[in-house]
């Protein structure tokens, strides 16, 4: 189980890091290379070529979980720290509206989906008798 935790600590981790460095991108204070490394990294990945063909299985997915990784570790490091400080702060910001937002529409949704069933058990039970 604590290897599934590690994995999840990741995820989250590397999904924080990829909103940060989309918004590192977009700031002006971002040098050209490190723009260039993270466009790099996402043509790689939106390429249909890859060093080992997708076919394999197993391998041909290891090389998108090294190399995508890895190029935006690099490309994080490019970026100046005081702009990385307020990326992550705009992340997490961005981050905790969507939550909000996501839990507030999940309400509304299942409580639409509630008053549709009990309108189908009224109509049902009307037409019965």
């Amino acid at each position: 189980m604590a290897s599934w935790k590690g994995w999840r600590t990741w995820a989250h981790r590397l999904n924080r890091e990829s909103a940060t460095l989309y918004l590192a991108f977009r700031h002006q204070q971002t040098p050209w290379k490190a723009r260039a490394v993270v466009l790099l990294v996402l043509a790689y990945l939106l390429s249909p070529i890859d060093l080992i063909p997708d076919s394999l299985p197993l391998l041909g997915y290891l090389d998108d979980l090294v190399i995508v990784p890895v190029g935006i570790a690099l490309a994080l490091r490019m970026v100046p720290a005081a702009v990385l400080v307020e990326c992550r702060e705009r992340a997490d910001s961005i981050a905790q509206q969507l939550r909000t937002f996501t839990r507030i529409v999940t309400a509304v949704v299942l409580s639409s989906m509630i008053v549709v069933m009990l309108g189908i058990i009224l109509l049902i039970s009307v037409l019965v008798d």
